[in-house]
């Protein structure tokens, strides 16, 4: 069974994986096919948990190819620590990619904060909508991690050293 970790980014998805390195019974990766077009971005081995926000844009697709032959998490994070930390980075990655290709907005018309909030609606939006159907997903928010993480753990039967998996949870990957 394949896991998908769909998130907006900048709410623990890189912590995610690094503490799902310590499952044996799954491979992980985060955004490993992110270069990849075609059949070829969605080309995931079998019992792999894959964490990559851009996923949010490609859901139709992930659902003509896993459907609800998957496990979704939806991975979240306070919106407005998500929408502060999003807004550092209004000039690179995926929210210059939202501001600019999305809304057009060749120069910031609006403040990083507002173009970060209304992504951040966006994509959980997008998410909601794909999860509506969906028999095995579940909700994990960073700020009820330790529980919510071991929950996971054991919702897919995962293998190998969870305390090790917990222990991830105190560093702080990829800050703003």
């Amino acid at each position: 069974m394949n896991i998908f970790i769909l998130n907006s980014g900048r709410c623990g998805s890189t912590t995610f994986i690094k503490a799902c390195a310590h499952i044996k019974n799954y491979t992980s990766a985060h955004e490993s096919l992110l270069t990849e077009t075609g059949s070829r971005r969605f080309n995931y081995p079998e019992n792999h948990i894959e964490a990559d926000n851009r996923l949010s844009w490609l859901l139709g697709r992930l659902d003509d190819i896993y459907a609800d032959n998957a496990f979704y998490v939806h991975l979240h994070r306070n919106p407005q620590d998500t929408a502060n930390s999003f807004s550092k980075r209004i000039d690179f990655g995926i929210l210059k990619a939202y501001e600019q290709g999305i809304l057009l907005h060749e120069q910031h018309l609006k403040s990083p904060l507002d173009i970060a909030n209304d992504y951040l609606e966006t994509v959980d939006s997008n998410i909601k909508l794909f999860l509506r159907d969906k028999s095995r997903k579940m909700d994990i928010s960073l700020e009820t991690i330790q529980a919510d993480f071991t929950g996971f753990w054991n919702r897919i039967n995962a293998q190998g050293n969870l305390d090790d998996a917990l222990e991830e949870w105190k560093t702080n990957y990829n800050a703003s």
